[in-house]
């Protein structure tokens, strides 16, 4: 007998990537098909229109995500708010726009019994997404790269049986730049939200999830579904809190091919030997 969804008031995600190679869209999808809620929020970057812009490619399963927040709105009636990124900003130009009970904005509050949230993307306050846009383009080609890196990396990894591991999470954990970077990031919204007169922030943007207080005001941040699968659920008593794939998989399990093709185990072999993949991260393969 198939396990009944989980119900929720409030879903938050953000940072699918849609027309990426390396969305992790079958995961996302099980996830919507798994659970129910009387609104999802789409906080930014659902679809990568710069990647899709440069030849990436769209593939069925991406088309299946549509169609199923689609079949949702048509047949239970979900309010879907959909909130632009950085990666698909071309919506900036017709906001905001309201088709049914789907709602494309820049931002919005959202009302809950635990307080007002500021919800928006979060780009706002990325200064090189904002005003050095070829930077951000080749920080993001740079991303790619390092994520496709992470992909035959993992695949490697699965035929070994050990579990995921993210190389572009150890990298930042590393760098000093990238960890202020977010520290940052997190005070300039959290002093927007208090400003807008809201008790805290939700947000996305950085791929990186968090709930943490920052001084009187709660930070929120969906994470991603390329690297932390990750989102932001809210209970009908109020309480909101992060939801992570990996636990969520446990109770839903999905069918998964870890099959890895020889080809993809010669690149990583040959990255590793060109000293691409770092020591102490070979090691724990």
């Amino acid at each position: 007998m198939k396990k009944p969804p989980r119900k929720y008031r409030t879903i938050f995600i953000s940072d699918v990537h849609l027309g990426t190679q390396n969305c992790r869209v079958k995961e996302a999808i099980h996830f919507l098909k798994n659970t129910r809620c009387e609104r999802l929020v789409l906080n930014g970057d659902i679809i990568d229109g710069w990647q899709l812009n440069h030849g990436s490619m769209w593939t069925k399963e991406h088309t299946k995500f549509i169609r199923h927040i689609l079949k949702r709105i048509e047949k239970k009636k979900l309010d879907v708010v959909y909130l632009r990124g950085n990666h698909d900003d071309i919506l900036s130009r017709f906001l905001p726009m309201k088709f049914g009970t789907l709602s494309i904005v820049e931002d919005f509050i959202h009302e809950s019994p635990s307080g007002r949230y500021l919800v928006l993307h979060g780009d706002v306050f990325d200064t090189i997404t904002k005003n050095f846009v070829f930077l951000a383009h080749l920080g993001d080609w740079g991303y790619k790269f390092l994520m496709s890196l992470n992909r035959w990396y993992n695949k490697y990894r699965a035929w070994r049986g050990k579990e995921y591991y993210s190389l572009s999470k150890s990298i930042k954990a590393k760098v000093k730049a990238a960890v202020n970077f977010v520290s940052s990031f997190e005070e300039k919204l959290t002093k927007l939200a208090e400003a807008r007169g809201c008790t805290g922030v939700i947000c996305g943007h950085i791929h990186t999830p968090a709930d943490k207080q920052m001084g009187n005001l709660r930070y929120l941040n969906s994470g991603d579904w390329v690297e932390s699968l990750s989102a932001i659920v809210e209970d009908f008593e109020g309480n909101l809190g992060l939801i992570y794939f990996k636990d969520f998989v446990e109770e839903y399990p999905m069918k998964k091919d870890i099959e890895v093709e020889e080809s993809e185990l010669e690149d990583v072999l040959d990255l590793a030997a060109a000293g691409l993949i770092p020591s102490d991260i070979q090691d724990r393969a």
